[in-house]
């Protein structure tokens, strides 16, 4: 039986400097301090426990408060681990999130680039999210107070996952990222569900009938609701009836049936109820239908922003071939095109690849054409020899980067210039110190995608030497 690590009180701790996975950061005899919830400036008092070369501790008293301290909006903070800064100043935490991008090139990238530009603010730092996902749970995260009080509580929640905790849920009253239409619809759900004794999905015993809720926002007015049940009865018919009737607001109602043993639905079929199949949304005069599995930047007004600055960054001219790598549903890709000759779209997912067609079909862009496939496969000497050699390359990876593969092809290709869009400066990093030899960074943008999270988005101009 291992032994169990020794907790210390560290009092009197100076928090230095916010991490990048959203902690604040003190030291302790030369030693590195990891602390939740704190801000830089912060005095406090700490539990912590060595692990290995670093603690990690826990906030018992905040002894002088930051300057830049700020009290959250939301009741759940310091539980649900979605918003780590909201106790930040906003102007802090674009700070550090632009300081996350300068220290990613300068320690992984270790190339020359010229001064960051600074951080492009969100204009909203609440309801910002076009999109969010629920989890029912007969596990629901208890509060301290809940755990030492003699009363009886209801133990099934409807919320978000506890980190690290695949069977626990934190119930969610109101969330301030996404529109209150939302929090209306999901508490109605689970009021409904308790009143009328719907099974809500147990994942430790691997049973129950009630298990998600996606929901989808436009700008446009439009609101997608996909419920997931285990399986398909009149009690989910009964449900579908009531929220159909309770919220007009809804226009396009699905619904999933998922028995597998984990979360995932993007490899299920989504099943029509009422509405819509689609909800639809527009960027200056495009227009895009968003499916149900379909990718789409998750703060739409920020999306604008960040396609516009890839645009400036670009400066396509009208002979150009360009190729917009990870396209998604071709938002990059439509943006571009009216500058250009021709725009390449590849993508992995089928799906995605078929509602690019449809948007080009639906803003009439001709000029533009897709493929669907393995980033490794497709994107190869092949499709250049038939659909001509791109001048500019738009990249758009996930959070993982670009496979090596397709960074070879790119130092094989030579496109003059290449934009490169990030929502993970380090992987970014990563992928251009493998081109570099050939390409010079000229511009680093960075904007701030997801306010009050320590997750931030850049774009990175390359061009050729």
């Amino acid at each position: 039986m291992s032994k169990k690590k020794k907790e210390i009180i560290i009092e009197d701790l100076e928090i230095v400097d916010a991490g990048t996975e959203g902690v604040g950061i003190g030291r302790h005899e030369d030693t590195v301090i990891f602390v939740p919830y704190a801000v830089p400036g912060d005095i406090v008092d700490v539990k912590a426990i060595k692990k290995r070369s670093y603690y990690h501790s826990k906030i018992i008293q905040i002894k002088k408060p930051s300057p830049q301290r700020v009290e959250p909006a939301c009741q759940h903070f310091g539980e649900c681990g979605g918003c780590k800064w909201q106790q930040m100043d906003y102007t802090m935490q674009l700070h550090y999130k632009q300081k996350q991008v300068v220290d990613n090139f300068m320690r992984i990238g270790k190339f020359p680039f010229p001064q960051v530009n600074p951080i492009l603010p969100s204009d909203d730092i609440y309801t910002y999210r076009n999109k969010i996902e629920y989890t029912f749970s007969t596990r629901r995260w208890l509060t301290d107070t809940e755990i030492i009080s003699p009363e009886k509580f209801d133990n099934r929640g409807l919320g978000f996952h506890m980190k690290g905790m695949f069977d626990r849920i934190l119930d969610i009253e109101k969330c301030h990222l996404h529109p209150d239409i939302g929090n209306r619809i999901r508490n109605a759900i689970r009021r409904y569900a308790i009143e009328n004794n719907l099974s809500f999905w147990d994942a430790r015993e691997r049973e129950g009938f009630l298990r998600n809720l996606v929901m989808r926002f436009s700008s446009c007015g439009d609101l997608m609701l996909i419920v997931v049940f285990y399986n398909y009865n009149a009690d989910a018919e009964k449900l579908l009836n009531h929220i159909h009737q309770s919220f007009p607001e809804i226009t396009s109602l699905l619904y999933v049936i998922n028995d597998k043993l984990n979360d995932v639905i993007t490899d299920l079929p989504v099943n029509h109820f009422a509405g819509k199949t689609h909800i639809t949304e527009r960027m200056n005069e495009l227009e895009f239908k968003i499916h149900p599995h379909a990718f789409y930047q998750t703060n739409s007004k920020q999306a604008l922003k960040l396609y516009t600055l890839t645009k400036e960054f670009a400066q396509i001219k009208s002979h150009e071939i360009v190729y917009d790598l990870y396209t998604g549903i071709g938002t990059i890709a439509l943006f571009v095109a009216k500058e250009a000759k021709k725009v390449i779209g590849i993508e992995y997912v089928d799906a995605a690849v078929e509602s690019a067609k449809e948007n080009a079909v639906i803003n009439q862009m001709d000029n533009t054409d897709f493929f669907a496939g393995d980033m490794a496969k497709i994107f190869t000497q092949s499709l250049i020899d038939t659909q001509g050699k791109p001048q500019l390359i738009i990249t758009d990876p996930p959070r993982a980067g670009m496979h090596p593969s397709v960074v070879k092809q790119i130092l094989e290709i030579e496109p003059e210039r290449i934009v490169y869009i990030s929502c993970n400066p380090a992987t970014q990093a990563r992928d251009i110190a493998m081109i570099i030899e050939k390409y010079k960074v000229e511009k680093v943008q960075p904007v701030d995608m997801f306010p009050h999270t320590q997750h931030v988005e850049n774009i990175t101009l390359l061009v050729k030497k």
